[in-house]
């Protein structure tokens, strides 16, 4: 599990049915200072979060479990937006 910052979405005019419902997103992990730290990763996002949010991602048999769809295709995926960050 990690946090990572929505840098953009991936336009696919066809997708696996297992997709169906959710959005491909472009992320980039984030430090504890929130500046990146790595390259883009793409996850599946059936929550609606926006570009600049943070999100909570989970990675493997994790992410397909985040996903509606039973043995989604999926090895990222979004399962939360972070609201505010005390600091």
């Amino acid at each position: 599990m990690f946090i990572g910052k929505v840098v953009g979405k991936v336009v696919a005019t066809i997708k696996h049915e297992g997709l169906a419902g959710g959005a491909l997103t472009v992320l980039q992990k984030v430090d504890d200072k929130k500046q990146p730290a790595g390259s883009n990763l793409v996850a599946m996002d059936y929550i609606g979060c926006g570009e600049g949010d943070l999100v909570l991602v989970v990675e493997g048999c994790s992410a397909r479990f985040a996903c509606p769809v039973k043995d989604a295709p999926v090895d990222l995926a979004v399962v939360g937006i972070l609201d505010k960050n005390p600091n």
